[in-house]
């Protein structure tokens, strides 16, 4: 049984209307296992629709959406517990904080499930480790905070609530590249603490190549390639007929590919390409 899966989701802006616009159309995957997947595509592409539509924000103009094995629009009236189950991290969420402290920012998602005084405090306790908030920051005023503790505080306030799938609209936008880091691996490691689904929308392929397994390439509305990280990366002029590029490594190895040095295909990071490069520069074979 899939984790989450859409069959045949197709959206209409402005039905009726001349202004008449369809933002995803006949779009089916499945998650069936736990994992990071990370849906890409080009600005219009569909990708925000499609996840807005995972927790319920967006009702389908036609298809479904299915968490487990239920239709999340069987019930209408129980599309509320849905977004407990789902959880969803808007781009520069730092700018939805609203609590005088911390620690009732993070607290306000069990507080609406409706969790004891105590456990609201394990929760956010909880939240606050996973995403690195020290304990002496659960006081203070969230907007006293750095533009990467913001959007870690924010991050935890979803994770408090402990979704059974975590979905994260471009999570490093705008952070420098220590930030970046440090989010990224709270992400993995999150994930693999707690074996469940991170889907992940990001326009950095460099952040997708590093924590994602599986990608989804969305291109005017549908799905244009869905795959393994390397697979997907592998289609580098299919990519690019979207829109889209490959992460910065894996043109660099194309180049000296080119150029003659024999380089192994499927390279994604830097990590990567060091532990490719190193023992042709100490055998002296690295020359084009």
């Amino acid at each position: 049984m899939a984790i989450v899966q859409t069959e045949g989701l197709t959206y209409v802006y402005g039905e009726g209307t001349p202004y008449r616009k369809t933002a995803v159309t006949d779009v089916s995957f499945a998650i069936t296992e736990p994992g990071i997947v990370a849906i890409i595509g080009h600005t219009g592409s569909g990708k925000s629709t499609l996840i807005e539509h995972l927790n319920g924000l967006m009702k389908p103009t036609a298809g479904t959406v299915m968490i487990g094995d239920k239709n999340i629009w069987d019930d209408p009236k129980q599309i509320r517990q849905v977004r407990f189950r789902v959880g969803l991290v808007f781009q520069y969420p730092e700018y939805q904080l609203f609590d005088e402290t911390v620690r009732s920012d993070i607290g306000f998602g069990p507080r609406n499930i409706g969790l004891e005084a105590d456990e609201i405090e394990r929760q956010v306790l909880w939240a606050a480790d996973t995403v690195g908030i020290k304990h002496d920051l659960l006081d203070k005023s969230p907007f006293d905070l750095s533009g990467g503790e913001k959007r870690r505080v924010a991050i935890a306030g979803v994770l408090a609530m402990r979704p059974e799938v975590l979905i994260l609209d471009e999570p490093t936008a705008g952070l420098d590249p220590k930030g970046r880091d440090r989010l990224l691996r709270c992400i993995t490691d999150y994930q693999r603490q707690n074996n469940t689904v991170v889907i992940m929308v990001s326009h950095s392929m460099e952040d997708v190549a590093r924590v994602a397994d599986r990608v989804i390439v969305m291109n005017d509305g549908h799905i244009e390639l869905d795959g393994g990280t390397r697979e997907v990366f592998g289609r580098s002029e299919q990519l690019r007929r979207c829109g889209l590029g490959v992460p910065e490594v894996s043109r660099i190895a194309d180049q000296l590919r080119a150029l003659g040095v024999d380089v192994p295909s499927g390279l994604l990071t830097v990590d990567e390409m060091v532990k490719a490069l190193l023992p042709m520069m100490k055998g002296g074979d690295c020359n084009a």
